[in-house]
């Protein structure tokens, strides 16, 4: 009796850790218009949150070559911030299969309500909000890390 209620909370805690795996959004998503590869990876106590950074732009440079900036920030003071490197995700919270919160809009400098949901393996639906009235959404599609293409170029 004690082995199989052992067995059962043990498979009751891995299909919990399946399912957590399962809607797992970390890795490196090109975003749906092409433009941009965003690295999510977990953050925050326990790793229970989500955060994304930008690590490739396909237009990584200004027509005069000076790196790309984060140039619509309402806040003057951020607008030298280079845009490779810079968090557009910020601890996103766990809520059913998908994680809910913001996220930065670089080409607009505005902060939209966000949820991020694992289609598949390969796909992410990024659904946003902003106001509550003007939403939209699109698919990401999974890419090999940037450090990983870097590598296999060797």
């Amino acid at each position: 009796m004690r082995l199989a209620l052992g067995a059962s909370l043990l498979l009751a805690g891995l299909s919990a850790a399946a399912a957590d795996t399962a809607k797992d959004p970390s890795g490196t998503w090109l975003t749906g218009d092409g433009r941009a590869k965003i690295r999510i990876d977990r953050c925050g106590a326990g790793q229970k949150l989500v955060c994304g950074k930008v690590v490739w732009l396909k237009t990584p440079t200004f027509d005069n070559g000076a790196p790309r900036t984060d140039l619509k920030n309402p806040d003057p003071k951020k607008r030298a911030r280079p845009v490779i490197g810079l968090q557009l995700i910020e601890g996103l919270k766990p809520d059913d299969e998908k994680f809910t919160g913001e996220l930065y809009n670089i080409e607009e400098g505005k902060i939209y309500t966000v949820s991020l949901e694992r289609e598949s393996e390969a796909e992410l639906n990024v659904s946003g909000c902003m106001l509550k009235i003007l939403c939209g959404s699109q698919t990401w599609t999974r890419v090999p890390d940037v450090n990983q293409q870097a590598a296999n170029k060797n």
